[in-house]
């Protein structure tokens, strides 16, 4: 693949912020479509579909952010001359060529796409059918402002496929794929693990959790519960299951209390059967598979535990590895739960919310990644390539 100049893919990036910014009108319109065919049974996808004139400015800044990093391609990561001479360099390299499986979002069309860019990728986009009409529009703008530079519109190009014929071509790809990000539910990732002939990095699902010590300061804990829980509700970094411990002082009362403020912010709340006692009116999880589930929903399990240790227990057999939080005042504590928790960001007296490439300094990212290799957590810029090794010698052989 041609490794593109620095100077030239910013030039593409700077003419898609002024095509972006003219054809808002017509892109809302776009997207206007797809809202009025959309079922708005399903509130979270609804609500990552709407495109309005914050979304676009949204999707401006994403590229001006991405344009104005530096280049991730062709960076020495280490270098060293051997005993023998021979001299050897590793650098960061473009992955080649990207496909990412994706829902509802056309700003995704935006952010993977100035991603895999500027990492000096192809990507292939392969949005969901109910953002047909956001996602088609948003392409015609990426062609044209690579056409703008004298650059070939498949760089970045939107698979017209229909759910078969995407799985077909997983099964057989009629070109080379190097990695396949699949940002969807567990089915999606597991037919694409199951079938792909590349590396595929997982955007897995969020079910996050949230501990609550017996050493927490107690406000401060409703509060980043409210704001992990509702903030964005269709976010995969919203809040999904409370773990109170039994030993924190006053525990009946403050139950009641989280209860009633979750009631208060329109939350309706599940327990365990381990709150039949100091929530006797509310629904009982009997089901395990509840403890699994990304809810999406304005909607919260709470539980009660005897200690941290059956915290970090519960939370690493349940979650989805996205992000977990302690509410502590205790740092030791909550070094421990850190250190033993297996997810992707972990959090002491922070609302989950934060897990976000913006949000974490990272700026656009293609996905939040649940895998441990080759990267875990926002997946930025700097995560899109991948490395090579550079080896000079002088007629040298192994002996």
């Amino acid at each position: 693949m041609k490794l593109l100049d620095t100077t030239l893919k910013n030039k593409v990036l700077q003419s898609m912020m002024t095509i972006i910014d003219k054809k808002r009108d017509d892109i809302i319109a776009e997207n206007k479509k797809d809202l009025e065919a959309f079922n708005r049974d399903d509130q979270a996808l609804y609500d990552r579909l709407v495109v309005n004139q914050a979304k676009v400015d949204g999707m401006i800044q994403a590229i001006k952010e991405v344009k104005d990093q530096d280049d991730p391609v062709g960076n020495t990561i280490s270098e060293r001359i051997l005993d023998s001479g021979l001299k050897i360099v590793n650098k960061t390299d473009p992955f080649g060529t990207i496909m990412i499986i994706y829902e509802s979002r056309p700003d995704v069309t935006i952010e993977a796409a100035v991603l895999a860019f500027k990492a000096n990728n192809k990507i292939l986009l392969k949005g969901g059918k109910e953002a047909n009409n956001s996602n088609k529009i948003l392409e015609s703008c990426w062609h044209e402002a690579l056409e703008e530079n004298g650059l070939d519109k498949n760089w970045i190009r939107l698979m017209h496929m229909n759910r078969e014929e995407t799985q077909e071509f997983l099964r057989n790809p009629s070109e080379k794929l190097d990695l396949i990000v699949p940002r969807g539910g567990e089915r999606l990732i597991e037919f694409v693990k199951t079938h792909a002939k590349c590396a595929v990095l997982i955007s897995g699902r969020g079910n996050n959790f949230l501990y609550v010590s017996k050493q927490a300061d107690w406000e401060k804990a409703k509060k980043v519960i409210i704001n992990a829980k509702t903030d964005k509700i269709s976010g995969c970094n919203a809040l999904d299951k409370v773990l109170i411990d039994e030993n924190i002082a006053d525990f009946d009362n403050k139950v009641k209390d989280l209860h009633q403020t979750l009631e208060n912010h329109k939350v309706k709340t599940v327990i365990d059967e381990n709150l039949k006692n100091q929530l006797s009116d509310v629904e009982v999880a009997t089901d395990e598979n509840i403890w699994f589930e990304e809810f999406l929903a304005m909607k919260i399990l709470l539980a009660k535990v005897s200690d941290l240790d059956e915290a970090i227990s519960i939370i690493n057999k349940y979650s989805g590895g996205h992000s977990s939080v302690i509410m502590t005042e205790d740092n030791d504590e909550a070094m421990a739960f850190m250190q033993q928790i297996d997810s992707a960001a972990v959090y002491q007296n922070a609302s989950s919310r934060f897990t976000d490439g913006g949000q974490m300094g990272v700026g656009a990212e293609l996905a939040i990644s649940t895998d441990k290799l080759h990267h875990r957590g926002p997946l930025g810029l700097k995560q899109l390539v991948t490395n090579k090794y550079y080896v000079w010698g002088d007629g040298h052989i192994r002996q």
